[in-house]
């Protein structure tokens, strides 16, 4: 009824413990089994009342109405309410790494265009274009040295080239009497 699993169980057992004491847990105990006992009973009794009604007075619809009741599955009604078409369970049963490729369809063909601009136009074969004549091929030197193309050598390079600016909050220097 409740559905509790053997760790859920052993959790409450625990909490009595700590909460009631091993002195009184046993006395605890018998007092929930037999309010467990008297409630069983009790529902025992009102089923009965409940049959010796429907059978005195003959309702098979009440009857009916009853059985419906006690076979009411709440889980399988949220189920259907919630994913009606079973996609949920399904999305959560399934291999998602299983291989897709076979279940996909193939993609539509799509017919040319009217009109391709020439930037996309494939190339067509190089007996419809006319030869295109080459450029005359320019000379130009390997390398020209910066003195013979009228540029300055940089300056050489020294360690006070890499000495940090003074820090606007370090103290002045003391000042020398001459």
């Amino acid at each position: 009824m409740f559905d509790l699993a053997w760790s859920e169980i052993a959790l409450i057992g625990v909490v009595a413990l700590v909460v009631i004491g091993p002195k009184d847990l046993p006395e605890a105990i018998r007092g929930i089994a037999q309010g467990i006992a008297k409630l069983r009973k009790m529902a025992g009794e009102f089923q009965s009342q409940a049959d010796d009604l429907v059978r005195e007075a003959n309702l098979t619809e009440v009857r009916d109405t009853i059985s419906q009741i006690r076979n009411f599955n709440i889980k399988g009604e949220i189920e259907k309410a919630v994913d009606g078409d079973g996609t949920l369970r399904s999305a959560f049963n399934d291999d998602p790494l299983k291989d897709s490729a076979a279940t996909t369809p193939p993609k539509p063909v799509v017919a040319a265009p009217d009109f391709i601009p020439p930037a996309y136009a494939p190339n067509p074969p190089a007996s419809v274009l006319p030869p295109i004549p080459e450029p005359p091929p320019v000379a130009a030197p390997d390398f020209v040295p910066p003195a013979e193309a009228g540029m300055a050598a940089p300056p050489p390079v020294t360690n006070a080239d890499f000495a940090a600016p003074p820090s606007p909050l370090a103290e002045p220097a003391p000042a020398t009497k001459s």
